[in-house]
């Protein structure tokens, strides 16, 4: 059975002043920066690594780099495990952009606003899409005994579970926790014969880990 760890980056100093992210090249804080160190820590400790993935966006990069230190693995950046591209709203505050642009909020308009792609961005829809190919061809990829880590972003690791609960989207990005640095184990085991993975959900959102 093959294990697939999932990884959020750690705190930045867009997700402490609560702005939009998007693909924006933003830095750890010094928080972000220990919380990181502590999930390399965490992981070279508790698991035996054959594969580093992330996210090639800077906050992925940064939290990566320990790890891979760690592990003395080279890391393999994707940029179709990036964030949803929210375009030409990224950098509002989101309370900001939720009260001005209510077509975007699931909290308010439900399902259609999933739908809804900004300008020069995509949906969260065309970021489902792009994530869960991704996640299905690198669990397709991975050997019975073989381990892996990916270092990604809140929304990509939502849209997962969401998947594998079988859930709604807007219970998917609204009610899923994803905390920064946080860590989701996931046992892969393949039929060979039906060449259909099933997915197991070992643990979630784990953050004992991180420093108080």
């Amino acid at each position: 059975m093959a294990t697939l760890l999932l990884a959020r980056h750690g705190e930045t100093t867009w997700n402490r002043a609560g702005r939009v992210q998007g693909w924006a090249p933003t830095s750890l804080t010094d928080r972000g920066q220990a919380q990181v160190q502590a999930l390399a820590t965490h992981v070279a400790t508790n698991y035996e690594i054959d594969r580093v993935i992330s996210s090639d966006l800077e906050r992925a990069q940064e939290t990566a780099r320990p790890l891979v230190s760690e592990l003395d693995i080279e890391p393999a950046f994707d940029p179709s495990w990036r964030e949803r591209d929210v375009g030409s709203l990224q950098g509002l505050l989101a309370d900001d952009l939720f009260r001005t642009y209510p077509q975007y909020a699931l909290n308010q308009v439900g399902a259609p606003a999933a739908r809804e792609r900004p300008p020069s961005g995509e949906s969260i829809i065309d970021t489902q899409r792009r994530v869960i190919t991704a996640f299905e061809g690198l669990s397709a990829s991975l050997e019975a005994d073989e381990t892996a880590v990916v270092v990604t972003h809140g929304g990509p690791i939502r849209l997962i579970l969401g998947k594998l609960h079988g859930l709604d989207i807007e219970t998917t990005m609204l009610d899923l926790s994803v905390e920064n640095a946080s860590l989701f184990e996931l046992a892969i085991e393949a039929d060979e014969e039906t060449e259909v993975s099933e997915y197991h959900v070992i643990a979630e959102n784990e953050t004992r880990h991180l420093p108080a």
